[in-house]
């Protein structure tokens, strides 16, 4: 019996002694890719229970069968923190996607501006890049992807006890993102961060943001950073500072 090294998602609530086909890309990764065999064992989450075991019972040409056995890991929701970003190319948005799910973010919502130059998202690759993140980073859930939405609707339904940390380019005060968080590191607040498209906020939504409630402006530092970086540096300080 071969233990696993590897992490599949399951799309529904495990228990123990349930029977589970995995079907297409995963059913072909474990079979073409692991080559894993009958009494192997896989390791599975549903985002709602936890982490379980497994054993391969057969391996099929549509499917894997595998009977689930033990429960590892108790589920342990990740941060209640947001992303909000415009969407850019889609290796790039693949990328950010990725690294917002292993920094812990429990909602991603792709937000339409002026400037943005990809107006239709596939949102089921988003989620499927975000669940290969998890199974990566050991993650026991994987974040919600929402629907894509504009500045203007999103601003104008910005739930009252969330903070939106604006990740703002043209920033006159210097007013770093770690100055910003270190004294709300016990606070109650809830946490979003917004990162712009690729050309920035036109003057108006730039206007219309600094304006809005609960948006606190930052500064991610002298250099004009990519959409994919700022999402990786701003969650960063985030989780580091306000999640500890």
């Amino acid at each position: 019996m071969k233990k696993s090294k590897t992490r599949i998602f399951v799309n529904k609530s495990i228990s123990s002694n349930l029977i589970i086909y995995i079907k297409d890309k995963q059913h072909h990764f474990l079979k073409n890719v692991l080559r894993i065999k009958v009494n192997d064992e896989i390791n599975i989450f549903d985002g709602i229970t936890g982490e379980w075991e497994s054993t391969v019972m057969s391996i099929n040409r549509e499917n894997t069968v595998l009977r689930v056995t033990n429960i590892i890991n108790k589920i342990k929701k990740s941060n209640d923190i947001w992303l909000v970003f415009s969407p850019i190319k889609q290796h790039r948005m693949s990328l950010a996607i990725q690294k917002a799910t292993e920094l812990g973010v429990s909602k991603i919502i792709p937000c339409i501006t002026e400037f943005t130059n990809i107006r239709k998202i596939n949102a089921k690759n988003l989620h499927d890049n975000a669940i290969e993140a998890a199974e990566q980073s050991e993650r026991l859930d994987v974040p919600r992807i929402e629907k894509q939405v504009d500045l203007t609707t999103l601003l104008s339904n910005w739930p009252e006890d969330r903070k939106l940390i604006y990740c703002d380019e043209k920033i006159k005060e210097k007013r770093s993102i770690i100055d910003l968080l270190l004294p709300c590191k016990n606070a109650e607040n809830k946490w979003a961060v917004l990162i712009g498209p690729e050309g920035g906020f036109s003057d108006s939504e730039q206007e219309l943001i600094t304006k809005s409630k609960n948006v606190l402006s930052v500064s991610l530092g002298d250099r004009l950073l990519r959409s994919d970086t700022a999402i990786t540096v701003s969650l960063f300080c985030i989780q580091e500072i306000l999640s500890k």
